[in-house]
């Protein structure tokens, strides 16, 4: 038992020296997972932490947490579920936090299109009613549009301080009006303030249906979670008896824990899977 606590223990420790420890000069390699992560860190809205750092941090969790729980258990198989839990845990927190960030976003949108449409008739260049959103536009989308204005009057260079505001956005609707903005630059777009009025319609209908759905999906959503976390929540109040956790610390006890938590999570996704409403890409990043 003090090795396999010895072991996850120094496992960790070497992780999480790693990910602080990495070279920053050197060129980063990302493939089709790292690239992946690195979205879900700019949607999430989340600045100054790289995918080795978050593969860090998961590790460091998932050494935590079985160190922790096998101390309390006495079994090393409950401590390796409960690490593997807990490795996913930093994951699931900035997916949670992507999509409220998505959702903020989409309902002050609309908004923001219209304070646009408004600036753009009344005469202002593009910049400079980009620039103003940072100050009358909604609260979420200032910070973004403050250091677009930044980037703009630093450089003067606009198709580069609109790359930089959709790689702050990680928005899909952020993209549409970003590269409206840009053809307008480019061509002269005589029908820009038509084309964000219809814009803004489109968004508030979507919007208000999209509203109702998640709703109606909420029921299915939460029914998922509790299903899933209450035989794991009954596992943890068995700790307290060392009399019937002891029935896990054999192999079959690993062998039936692991295999609980395969089908918790297959069956989790299964049911998000089903109850899932559409979402929109980035076709335009």
């Amino acid at each position: 038992m003090g090795a396999l606590i010895g072991l996850l223990a120094g496992l960790g420790a070497v992780l999480v020296l790693w990910a602080l420890t990495e070279p920053q000069w050197r060129p980063a390699r990302r493939g089709p997972r790292t690239h992946r992560v690195a979205t879900l860190l700019a949607g999430a809205g989340v600045q100054g932490i790289t995918p080795a750092q978050l593969v860090g941090l998961c590790a460091a969790s998932f050494a935590v947490a079985a160190v922790v729980m096998t101390g309390v258990s006495g079994v090393a198989p409950i401590g390796l579920v409960f690490g593997l839990m807990a490795a996913a845990l930093p994951v699931a927190v900035l997916r949670g936090r992507a999509a409220t960030r998505l959702r903020e976003h989409a309902a002050v949108w609309p908004d923001a299109v219209d304070n646009l449409t408004s600036a753009v008739r009344a005469g202002l260049s593009l910049p400079e009613a980009l620039i103003q959103l940072g100050e009358r536009g909604p609260e979420g989308l200032r910070d973004a549009f403050v250091q677009f204005g930044r980037d703009y009057q630093a450089t003067g260079r606009f198709h580069e301080s609109l790359d930089l505001l959709k790689d702050r956005l990680a928005d899909p609707v952020g993209d549409r009006v970003v590269e409206a903005l840009r053809i307008a630059r480019e061509v002269g777009g005589g029908d820009l303030g038509r084309m964000l009025r219809s814009l803004s319609g489109f968004l508030r209908d979507d919007l208000r249906t999209r509203g109702e759905l998640e709703s109606r999906q909420s029921w299915t959503v939460n029914g998922a979670r509790l299903a899933v976390a209450a035989p794991w929540l009954v596992l943890l109040l068995m700790c307290l008896q060392r009399d019937v956790v002891d029935r896990f610390a054999t192999g079959a006890g690993l062998a039936v824990l692991l295999t609980g938590a395969a089908l918790c999570a297959v069956a989790y996704r299964l049911m998000m899977w089903i109850g899932r409403l559409p979402t929109e890409r980035r076709i335009l990043a």
